[in-house]
């Protein structure tokens, strides 16, 4: 893919972030992770942070110029509408993964998430990678139904149950 220019496809465009775009997006995503961690059972707000802080590093280490990773902005009539960000699977090297795909709250309910993850499905097969992983939280219903229905199929489920006070047995 020509990562400088805008590709169209199901009536998006995927357009490369610029660097000053990258710099917003990644505090605004580090920020919107750790608070989907914590909400989903991950920890306390200040000890999900600096994980998170380092997952990124990991998965980023020369941020936008990262090898195998799209950064891209979701575009829809050329208004900018969302962010897509993929990158190589961390255990399954010719494996693309979505780590984050967030359309504004503004624009929602409009197709624009399908119509990116279609556009994310063409720039990987143009790659010549031939699937595409992702991990959604449990408590995003839309996200999940959005998932069943491009044909995602689930592979295995984490689960955890908070406890109150001490056994009872």
């Amino acid at each position: 893919m020509d990562r400088s220019a805008a590709q169209e496809s199901h009536g998006v465009k995927l357009r490369r972030m610029s660097a000053r775009e990258f710099e917003s997006w990644s505090a605004a995503s580090l920020h919107s992770y750790a608070d989907a961690l914590v909400r989903a059972g991950g920890g306390a707000p200040d000890e999900v942070r600096p994980r998170v802080r380092e997952l990124f590093t990991q998965l980023m280490p020369e941020g936008l110029d990262t090898p195998g990773t799209w950064l891209m902005r979701v575009l829809a009539d050329g208004v900018n509408v969302g962010v897509l960000w993929l990158g190589p699977n961390p255990q399954r090297p010719d494996v693309v993964h979505v780590f984050e795909i967030a359309i504004d709250a503004a624009h929602r309910g409009r197709g624009l998430g399908r119509a990116a993850m279609l556009a994310a499905e063409d720039e990987v097969r143009a790659a010549g990678i031939s699937e595409i992983s992702l991990n959604v939280f449990g408590f995003n219903d839309a996200a999940r139904r959005l998932y069943d229905s491009l044909g995602y199929r689930v592979v295995s489920t984490a689960m955890t149950k908070t406890l109150d006070g001490p056994s009872q047995r």
